[in-house]
């Protein structure tokens, strides 16, 4: 059956292969990032905003429930990272890093969930990550923004599990994308040697994990954080 998925951030890296990769299997997505459309399909439905805008993220989410009546899966992949001492960290970028990690994440939830309790289904996936749970050095105020979004999941899964939505998280080890190409690669052999499994992660790590999450016989999972490459302190 043909679901309506509601990605952000799919201009490039993982977003864009998630999108893609929905896309083959014959789904409609609905994509946003700050930047101009990078997919060209008939099934893909493209906005250009910043997450953290409420107003936009409000006029998008209507748009997508006037044309097509319902979302399904919404997946808050739109986030950004920075590497530094917290005493050199300035205010600017705490509140770029919470605006679209965490706020940006807050807005879609509360508006798609709107959407998807009228249905009584939905599939929400947002994103943590092992710097979470590792308190890397370095790594403060990234590690702050996504622990704030998994208290966030957690809370939220209660609060709509009546109405048939489930809430889940997924943190992944890091994969080579633009994501991390400004962090010194000493941090990140340091992060990949606290892993069970010491590798970069890919796309099939998390699409498998996704895939898992939104999948209509796991409606007795939520409020569920999965690392990939397994936290090993």
């Amino acid at each position: 059956m043909q679901k309506i998925i509601v990605i952000t951030g799919t201009r490039k890296g993982i977003g864009k292969e998630l999108t893609l990769y929905y896309l083959a299997q014959g789904h409609i997505v609905v994509g946003c990032s700050r930047g101009e459309e990078t997919i060209e399909s008939e099934n893909y439905r493209h906005f250009q905003l910043d997450v953290s805008d409420e107003k936009a993220v409000i006029k998008m989410v209507r748009a997508v429930k006037k044309e097509f009546g319902r979302i399904d899966i919404l997946l808050n992949n739109a986030g950004i990272a920075s590497m530094n001492h917290f005493l050199t960290t300035s205010y600017e970028t705490v509140k770029n890093m919470f605006n679209t990690n965490f706020m940006g994440t807050f807005i879609f939830t509360r508006e798609v969930s709107k959407v998807m309790m009228k249905q009584k289904f939905g599939r929400i996936v947002n994103y943590t990550t092992v710097a979470a749970a590792f308190r890397l050095e370095g790594e403060a105020i990234y590690a702050a923004s996504k622990a704030a979004i998994e208290n966030l999941t957690q809370t939220v899964a209660k609060e709509l599990s009546a109405f048939g939505i489930t809430v889940n998280a997924i943190g992944p080890t890091p994969v080579e994308t633009d994501l991390i190409k400004a962090v010194p690669k000493d941090k990140i052999q340091e992060l990949l040697d606290k892993q069970a499994i010491k590798r970069f992660g890919n796309f099939e790590d998390v699409k498998n994990v996704i895939n898992f999450f939104i999948d209509k016989k796991s409606d007795f999972v939520t409020g569920q954080i999965i690392y990939l490459g397994g936290v090993n302190n």
